[in-house]
């Protein structure tokens, strides 16, 4: 009876990493939703934009620069599944007949890869974190005082979300990669 309320309380490893990666897959995914999402609140916000030139002859507040901090945001937003993936651009002409002739040396050369985008992550998003420190202290908008203003943090604030996820992603990946060439295979699962 006690090994019976033993083997329930702690889950096997094997289940505990299953549900971490579909956590993970939640949350990447998650952010691609909302980078989709994003995407048609710029489409939408341009298309008003365009209706009040033609019809006041005047643009809308806010448009550009909410533009410019919307469209950085949908990158980062969908950048770790494009990492998941395996759909960053890269000169393929070179890396797949590269992995095929040398699967575990092409498995190393992806790690390798993941790796160098991990750390360029990373450090992108910690020297952002100085940005949003900045935006939260001075009480940093964009807009018009007495027009239209917003926080720029929230927006930094998904674009550290996102370069951090992405980061993170990247180091899945070389892990995978690791393990594909410690096995003698090349192909990224």
């Amino acid at each position: 009876m006690a090994k019976d309320a033993n083997s329930r309380a702690a889950p096997p490893a094997g289940q505990l990493l299953a549900g971490l990666d579909r956590g993970w897959t939640l949350l990447v995914d998650g952010l691609a939703a909302l980078g989709t999402l994003m995407i048609g609140v710029l489409m939408a916000i341009i298309c008003a934009d365009v209706v009040a030139r033609n019809l006041m002859g005047a643009s809308l507040p806010l448009v550009s620069e909410l533009g410019a901090l919307t469209l950085v945001m949908i990158v980062y937003l969908q950048l770790a599944t494009t990492v998941r993936h395996d759909r960053l651009a890269r000169t393929e002409l070179f890396f797949t007949g590269f992995r095929e002739r040398l699967p575990r040396a092409g498995a190393v050369l992806a790690c390798l890869f993941d790796l160098t985008g991990a750390v360029a992550l990373a450090a992108i998003a910690w020297s952002t974190v100085g940005i949003i420190e900045r935006d939260l202290s001075s009480g940093q908008f964009i807009g018009v005082t007495g027009v239209m203003t917003l926080p720029t943090w929230p927006f930094r604030a998904l674009i550290i979300l996102g370069m951090s996820v992405s980061a993170v992603q990247f180091l899945v990946m070389a892990a995978k990669n690791l393990r594909a060439a410690a096995r003698g295979k090349g192909a990224r699962t």
